[in-house]
This record gives C-alpha cells, structure tokens and sequence, in this order.
C-alpha cells in the first residue's frame, strides 16, 4: 500500500528515557509498518520524557493500529496522534493583509475617513475607477455550491471550504492573485446566478469550482452573459487547457498529428465535455465519448442539450459498442470519470504508441503501472506518478493574463494560447514519456500562461 504526505502524523508519547534509550519505539513503528521521518524530544522531563515521533502511515487506521502497538511497550504512553493535514488546515490557509501603513492619524485618515469619501465620489462619478482604485483589478471570487467537491461528490458548502481556500491560496502563491472562497448554501442555477451577480462588484474575476453538470453550464453561461467580469469555469475549462497541453507533446513524442488521432474518451460531464470541445477546437477530427450510459450519439435520446451538441461533433461513425471495443485500434484514451474502467489488456489493443490520459482521483481509470506495460504515455491527475495533469498549471495564468489585460471574454482562443503555452514550458530536449507537462511548481508557467492569454486578448 503506497504511502504519501496525506497521511503523515506526529505521535505524542510519554516514555522512560530507557525505553527512548533502547531503540524498541523505533522498532516497533517501522515492524509495524510505517516509515518514521522524525523522532524529537519535547520535553526531557526526569522520570519521563516527551517524544514526538513522525511518520508515514497507510491512513487513519493504520495511525490508530501504531496507537495500539507503541503502548503495547513497557514505559510508553501515547498522549495523542495528529494528522499534519488537520494540523494545516487548523484556523484555515488564506488570511488578509493591509498593503498600506496604518502608524498613525495621518494613515488613517488617508486610508479611511475623511479622505476615503473622495476615492467614493470618484468611484461613484465613473464607475470604471474602481478597477484602479480598490482591489477589484486583482481579485478573483472562487464560488462553489458544493455539489461536486473533488471525487466526494454532493458535501455541501461548509465541507467545501477547505477545498475553496485551497484553490485561493494556489491563486496567490502562483500568480500573486487575491481569491477568495465563497461556498454558497444553494444549489439552484436561479439563485447561484443572481447571488454571485449581486457580489460581482467586488471581483475583476469569477472562478466557478465543483458545480456538478449539467447545472455547471448553465450557470457559466448565464454569468458571462450577464457580467463584465472574465467568468471562468476551472473543473470544465481548466482541465480542458491541460489535458491540451499535455496531449499536444504526447503527440509529438509518438510522432503523431493532432488531426490524425483517434482518441476515446470516458466522462461526459463539465471536464470530459469541456476537454472534447478544446480538442475539437485544436484540430482533433476523430473523438469518440463515452459517458455512463454508453457512447454519446445522436442515436441516443436521453442526451441533455449540451450533450446533444456534442454528438454532432463526435463519434462520426455512429459507434455503439462498449468501451473496450472502442479502445481497439485507439491513439488515445483520456478518463474523466471513474476508477478501473479498463485493463492492461483493453491498453494492449491500442494502437502502436499509444497514449493513456487516466485522470480520475484518486484513483485512475486504470492503474498507471498496467497501463505503462504497453502504452508509450501514460498521465493521471495524481502527484506520486509522473505526468500529473494538474488545473494549478492553467488557472492562475489564466486569470493573470484576464485580470492584467482587462478582457473580458474567455474565448477557445485564450483556451488555445494557454494550453500552447503550458506546453512550450516543456523543453524539446526534455521532453519523455515521463515528462510531457512542466511541474506546477515550475516558476515560469504563470508568467508564460498570463502573457499568452494578454497577447491573445489584445484588441479585444
């Protein structure tokens, strides 16, 4: 079982400095099965002393089971076990700060009253102003209504906030954008649209995140009709840019041309949808969809609008077989949807270099190493296998090069142009089958990203 950071803990314990002495809690924890990455004194005390031992567990079970076993020992007491995760997540990840001194009556009194009523007045005589003169030019709300939070599904909006706060300080640290969660206790399109209408005035961006489709589509859409603010749905169009960027050196590892692949798809909802379209806007001429019920199709009648659309573009041959069969002969298979859909077998049908996107989280549509036995790319949405397709690598470009420029409109142009540049932060010489994305802590992604999209947007 793969042990990973998610699942580090600090154990607290009371022990005889013979114990500590004799090497048995060492022993013990890694007999048990997890790999210790630090042992501290606390407190040397005189009869005991406090240790604080850190680890690498399996998860919370495996945690508890080490409870069990070190006060098995003679002259071991476990006080508590806490889960670094929850230990970052106490008191939340974002806070605010002031980007103005406030020493003294003077400060106060330019900052605040009286003289803030002058910047009001200007404000209020040409509303444009606000965009220079508040914080509106470099602030992004991140709305969700928790209906689709990661791969936990329907959590609603308070188990949504560590997620959001997440996405906001990923805005800052990559791009230097102030976001902000706002998880909505709603999940009707009607009032999620007027109540994010009714806080656009704060924001020079809108990031719309875990809205479950087709609700997702419609909220997006209805936004960018109605505001004039960039309205950018990540879990749709975030995706999309990566999955591009990613696909795009794939294609030139196995020497093929965007055009001239057949890919297959499962998962039709906001990702899997979004993905088809960039594809089909990049060129791609053969995709063939899959989502729970089958191959999408204009045969099909149970399809919702957007769906339907997209059946028009895709699967041209009227395929109506299972997902396996379709695999046969396939360039590429891209999973947004579920774990374990396919086999190392349905990959060895694949034709000749064949490229498997699995990115369902936190488990794959197929486990990497299988599909590796005969795929030349393999890519998931995981950060312990290489190629991780990872939405940190667009969104705060995106909204850098949107917030900077001052465009409005999201269009398959800025679309293009990021996912172009996400790639071209790939050197050719580089360039493998374990290396066809840049890391997300690459430094010069954003930067590339925010000036392709401004160059994308010039005139417009």
């Amino acid at each position: 079982m793969t042990k990973a950071p998610g699942y580090s803990i600090t154990i607290r314990m009371h022990v005889t400095p013979e114990l500590h002495a004799s090497g048995q809690i060492v022993a013990a924890v890694t007999e048990a099965g997890a790999v210790i990455t630090g042992l501290d004194v606390s407190d040397p005390g005189t009869e005991t002393t406090v240790v604080d031992l850190s680890a690498l567990a399996h998860d919370p079970d495996h945690a508890e089971s080490l409870r069990t076993t070190l006060n098995a020992l003679s002259g071991c007491k476990v006080d508590q076990i806490s889960d670094s995760v929850f230990l970052v997540h106490l008191g939340g990840k974002i806070e605010v700060g002031i980007k103005v001194p406030m020493r003294n009556r003077t400060d106060l009194a330019r900052a605040y009253t009286p003289g803030v009523a002058r910047v009001c007045t200007a404000i209020a005589n040409n509303p444009a102003d606000a965009r220079n003169l508040t914080i509106k030019r470099n602030t992004v709300a991140v709305v969700t209504d928790g209906s689709a939070v990661l791969g936990l599904g329907n959590i609603g909006p308070e188990a949504a906030m560590p997620v959001m706060e997440g996405k906001a300080a990923l805005f800052k640290k990559f791009a230097d954008v102030d976001a902000w969660p706002i998880c909505l206790d709603t999940q009707d399109v009607d009032e999620i649209v007027r109540t994010i209408e009714n806080i656009a005035p704060g924001f020079g961006g809108i990031n719309l995140e875990d809205i479950s489709a087709p609700r997702c589509f419609e909220v997006e859409r209805r936004l960018r009709e109605r505001l004039n603010i960039p309205v950018f749905h990540d879990d749709q169009h975030g995706t999309a840019v990566v999955v591009l960027a990613a696909l795009i050196n794939a294609s030139k590892l196995v020497n093929k041309e965007l055009s001239s692949l057949k890919i297959v798809m499962s998962g039709a909802g906001a990702a899997g949808a979004a993905v088809a379209q960039l594809l089909l806007h990049a060129g791609v001429q053969n995709i063939l969809l899959f989502d729970s019920k089958g191959a999408i199709s204009t045969s099909r009648t149970d399809l919702d609008p957007d769906r339907t659309e997209l059946a028009t573009r895709t699967n041209l041959e009227k395929f109506s077989g299972s997902l396996p069969e379709a695999l046969v002969g396939a360039d590429v298979f891209i999973g947004v949807s579920q774990p374990n859909l396919i086999t190392a077998t349905d990959v060895e049908k694949m034709a000749k270099d064949s490229i498997v996107f699995a990115l369902a989280n936190p488990d794959p549509e197929i486990n990497p190493i299988e599909a590796a036995k005969f795929a030349k790319v393999v890519a998931t949405g995981r950060s312990d296998y290489p190629n991780q397709i990872n939405n940190v690598l667009a969104f705060p470009g995106i909204f850098r090069g949107l917030l900077d420029s001052g465009a409005i409109h999201i269009t398959e142009e800025v679309l293009m142009a990021s996912a172009l540049a996400i790639a071209e932060c790939v050197n050719e010489k580089a360039l493998s089958s374990v290396y066809i994305v840049p890391s997300v802590f690459d430094n010069s992604v954003a930067p590339a990203v925010a000036a392709a999209v401004i160059a994308a947007t010039a005139g417009k």
